[in-house]
């Protein structure tokens, strides 16, 4: 009978990237939480109705999965890391927790990362929660510790075996790893904790390294080998701080590599960043009568908006008897039917393989300017619009990312540096700026073009800012 206490308490979830995802289930311990009360928690499964690609997603029709999804696949993907970086990060801090306790933690931060995501994601931070002072992750760190810590202090066990007497998981640990705007106090902040940092919040994490591999199998896009199992195996944890042997560094590049090209090809794409031209027009007027709440006040209802009962309300303006409501909703009907209001006229993609301190792209409303001094006469009036897409395809200073700095072993020499970094992401730029002119019909895309082309020409490479 003892071969049947092997499958009790954990259950496996059929996944497409990782083949099957293990979480622990209860099993009749009282007062013992475990993942499948978060992952069945209303603020888990909410995510199931948050797409993981906003607007994407009208661009590549299979790409229908959810953050829920990619949330799984981060919390698996967090728990092989911590599986790997145990025994080095215990040969450096003697403290450090058991090696179940440090699965369990990387394993809830990877599931509860996006927890925080309004409907349209990262669109809806820039559109919305920006303009109260807010972020996901901000957001997400008030679920972890006001709504859900009960439950991760009453987590006992990871998949792989129970905690050392004693231990728990802190909910401000997640909220530290997770996020570029939560700090510990000294006396809340184990030594250790830093170390584990970049796996939320770095250059490769468990986080990104899922949804580029989900999200181009979801789009149907070849990206290249990415080797997961390779990068994984490499890493360790030396006196430093996260470490890459060089066995693992090519694999490393390749994965930024294709990460760059999803940005390029997927997120990026011109028809995405068209339709969402289109919603920032009527985006945060939409939000004002739909979500007339202040989440500084009151985090409830929250839960309730997505993205399903936000499309679900504003398909319903259309007919409003209120004249504001009626208006957004018609524009609401050509997104939803995608009756693309913005088509691309032209494109020049720009970048920076070198980039210096306060050195970055024009502004879209300064470029704009410059174009419509270009045009002809008679065009001035015509209605354009300046897209910039930025990206940062690596870390602008490769030995400067503080706490989220991985690092580089060279076994020949016995030294960890972040030095060989700078060369060995030469080759992909600092910054990439794909600036597209978009127009409501294709007439004067010649014009267009080389208003632009001449706009930039004089601007090229790059633009100085006041940073």
């Amino acid at each position: 009978m003892r071969g049947i206490d092997t499958y009790q308490g954990r259950g496996l979830i059929a996944d497409p990237i990782h083949r099957y995802i293990l979480y622990t289930r209860p099993d009749g311990i009282p007062g013992e939480s475990t993942e499948q009360d978060l992952i069945d928690s209303p603020w888990m499964q909410r995510l199931r109705r948050v797409p993981q690609l906003q607007s994407a997603r009208w661009v590549y029709p299979a790409a229908e999965h959810s953050r829920f999804q990619h949330s799984l696949g981060a919390m698996h993907l967090a728990g092989r890391f911590a599986q790997q970086l145990h025994p080095s990060l215990k040969a450096e801090f003697p403290d450090a927790p058991s090696a179940a306790l440090l699965e369990e933690l990387l394993r809830m931060a990877g599931l509860l990362h996006d927890v925080g995501h309004g409907p349209f994601g990262h669109f809806f931070d820039d559109n919305f929660l920006a303009d109260f002072g807010l972020s996901h992750e901000k957001v997400g760190q008030r679920i972890i510790r006001e709504e859900l810590g009960d439950v991760l202090r009453a987590l006992t066990r990871s998949p792989s075996g129970p905690f050392e007497p004693g231990e728990a998981i802190d909910p401000a640990w997640i909220c530290y790893l997770m996020g570029k705007s939560f700090s510990l106090p000294e006396a809340a902040h184990p030594r250790w904790l830093a170390h584990l940092k970049p796996l939320l919040s770095g250059i490769y994490t468990a986080d990104n390294m899922d949804y580029v591999l989900r999200d181009s199998y979801m789009c149907g896009v070849a990206v290249g080998p990415i080797d997961v199992d390779r990068i994984i195996y490499y890493s360790f944890c030396s006196d430093k701080g996260l470490t890459l042997d060089r066995g693992g560094i090519q694999a490393f590049v390749m994965f930024l590599n294709a990460r760059f090209y999803m940005y390029t090809n997927v997120y990026y794409h011109r028809t995405t960043r068209g339709i969402d031209l289109h919603l920032k027009e009527i985006f945060r007027d939409t939000m004002r009568l739909a979500f007339p709440h202040d989440l500084h006040k009151d985090l409830a209802p929250y839960l309730h908006l997505t993205e399903w009962t936000l499309l679900e309300e504003v398909a319903r303006w259309p007919e409003a008897e209120d004249a504001e409501r009626r208006a957004l909703g018609l524009e609401w009907r050509r997104v939803l039917e995608r009756r693309l209001k913005w088509r691309m006229s032209h494109e020049v993609v720009l970048d920076i393989f070198e980039p210096r301190r306060g050195q970055g792209f024009m502004k879209a409303e300064d470029l704009e300017v410059l174009v419509r001094e270009y045009l002809p006469p008679a065009l001035r009036a015509f209605p354009f619009k300046i897209d910039m897409a930025q990206q940062d395809p690596r870390p602008l200073n490769p030995i400067g990312m503080r706490d989220r700095q991985i690092y580089v072993y060279d076994s020949a020499a016995r030294s960890v540096s972040a030095e060989p970094l700078k060369e060995l992401l030469k080759y992909l730029p600092g910054k990439v700026a794909q600036c597209r002119i978009f127009a409501a019909t294709h007439e004067h895309d010649q014009h267009l073009a080389a208003a632009l082309e001449r706009a930039l020409t004089e601007e090229r490479p790059a633009h100085p800012t006041n940073l």
